[in-house]
């Protein structure tokens, strides 16, 4: 059971968002919370909505998390680093993330419940919390939550792009500006709805890219996320007429291609204790390989390393 009291300078807000920055909890769970009985105020029932008065005291009793259905595979992970409060993953390509209709085993939220033991569960459920994802074919680092309070913490940060999230690409042809950003709003494709696209309307999207080198029919680019679009270095690369070689749906490469983008580097706040945190990978080898193809050899013994030595953006 857990108490919380009402400072002047709380008093007036609602009662779930006051509940919610003061359990680390999404406000949809503390309201699911508050309709279960499980967030009392004096012993009685509160509402979401009524506003809380300095000097109440609301408390919290936390029901265990409920198992998950889904069963535990030894997937092989490459976990960079590791906490009470969360992990980071280099997420290899071929990988999916999530369990869905045409991935129902075999993905990484099913080989991090093998690999870590010590889940205190994300909104009431055994499962990890997944902050942010990466497509199936594009590698590389992602921070997964192991409690609620984390996954509240850095979901904000995605938000509010505290989080940094960069990445390597190599793209079609030769890009003529040194550094750029490509604002361009995104949305479901108007005719093929299982893509993406620059859509006028569209949710807003931004992406930072810097040429790192210029090789004979293609260019290696280092890239930052201002926003987390489905898609959305795919799309935006594809909308300037330079899409990421060997992307199946935005590049016209075969169906079982992978895409030659890797998400080399992930900075954000840790959650606990407020201090920042930053994890590189370096480029795998068929990354590697397809670069050294193109002319890139330089290049592709800097970023092979386990701390690759590319620019910040």
């Amino acid at each position: 059971m857990q108490a919380f009291s009402v400072s002047a300078g709380e008093a007036g807000q609602r009662a779930d968002v006051f509940m919610a920055q003061k359990s680390g909890l999404s406000r949809s769970r503390v309201q699911q919370m508050m309709e279960k009985g499980q967030i009392l105020l004096e012993g009685g029932h509160i509402r979401p909505r009524d506003l809380v008065r300095e000097g109440q005291c609301y408390t919290m009793e936390l029901p265990p998390p409920e198992p998950t259905a889904l069963v535990p595979e030894d997937i092989p992970l490459d976990i960079r680093y590791q906490d009470a409060y969360l992990a980071v993953i280099n997420k290899p390509a071929g990988l999916v993330v999530h369990p869905a209709a045409g991935n129902p085993t075999g993905t990484l939220v099913h080989g991090l419940l093998y690999h870590i033991r010590d889940l205190s569960g994300i909104g009431g459920e055994m499962r990890p919390g997944i902050v942010h994802r990466l497509d199936k074919q594009t590698s590389g680092l992602m921070v997964v939550a192991k409690c609620d309070f984390a996954h509240q913490k850095l979901s904000d940060q995605l938000k509010t792009r505290e989080m940094s999230r960069q990445y390597l690409a190599l793209v079609r042809g030769r890009l003529s500006q040194e550094e750029g950003v490509i604002d361009a709003p995104i949305a479901r494709h108007p005719v093929h709805r299982q893509r993406m696209a620059v859509v006028p309307g569209g949710r807003v999207a931004r992406t930072h890219y810097r040429v790192l080198e210029r090789l004979d029919a293609a260019t290696l680019v280092a890239l930052k996320l201002d926003t987390g679009r489905t898609h959305q270095i795919r799309v935006h690369m594809a909308y300037i007429g330079h899409p990421v070689l060997d992307d199946p749906v935005y590049g016209g490469a075969p169906d079982d291609a992978r895409q030659m983008l890797h998400a080399w580097r992930l900075a954000f706040i840790h959650p606990k204790d407020g201090r920042p945190v930053a994890f590189t990978a370096p480029a795998p080898q068929d990354f590697l390989r397809r670069l050294r193809g193109l002319g890139g050899a330089a290049w592709a013994a800097r970023i092979g390393l386990d701390l690759p030595d590319v620019p910040v953006l």
